[in-house]
């Protein structure tokens, strides 16, 4: 029987279990079966939904290009975005992966009305007091190394804070950082393929 947890990632952990450099890992939140692992990973600096399963099948099922999903991210820039970068992430920017020139598929972009009810994060974000910041609603179908920061500094609106809040239908709601909740497989299955069928 496989298991499946939904992590809240904070700042500053890292996705694995093994200690790097004294960082914090996911063992210091949880003690899940040691052949648990987490499925995709979130940069030490970004923050979010982390799935961890033993569950080998998810692995290729969630993470293979041709198996497109949906990651939802929330994310706070330098400045406020005009409707001219919005599009510009819409339509994709080139950025630099593994030291080529990538052109990043087309994704939802919009600008937060308001800043969305997040968790403070700690440490905080360094502010700079004659320079605003805003938020912006990213939804991809792709995941390169560091995508969304590469992608919001090439419009001109460095990444300040990157939480992903969705994959498919399993999200963060109601969950604080370093929070872990347990899924059962069919609620699992259900959340990130249902889509797929048919």
């Amino acid at each position: 029987m496989s298991d499946y947890f939904l992590f809240y990632k904070p700042y500053g952990v890292l996705s694995q279990f093994t200690s790097e450099a004294g960082k914090k890992t996911l063992k210091d939140f949880t003690d899940v079966q040691r052949d648990v692992y987490p499925v995709g990973r979130l940069d030490h600096d970004s923050e979010g939904l982390l799935l961890l399963t033993n569950d080998k099948s998810i692995n290729n099922r969630l993470l293979h290009p041709s198996n497109r999903h949906e990651r939802e991210y929330w994310v706070e820039v330098e400045g406020i975005p005009d409707s001219q970068a919005i599009n510009q992430l819409e339509e994709g920017v080139e950025v630099t992966i593994d030291g080529e020139r990538y052109k990043t598929k087309n994704c939802v972009a919009q600008l937060f009305s308001a800043p969305p009810s997040v968790p403070d994060r700690d440490p905080p974000v360094r502010f700079r007091k004659n320079i605003p910041t805003s938020w912006i609603r990213l939804i991809l179908h792709e995941g390169k190394n560091r995508q969304v920061r590469k992608m919001t500094a090439a419009t001109g609106f460095p990444t300040l804070r990157l939480i992903r809040y969705r994959v498919e239908k399993l999200s963060i709601e109601g969950l604080q950082p370093g929070d872990i909740r347990t899924l059962t497989q069919s609620e699992t299955y259900a959340a990130l393929f249902e889509h797929k069928r048919g």
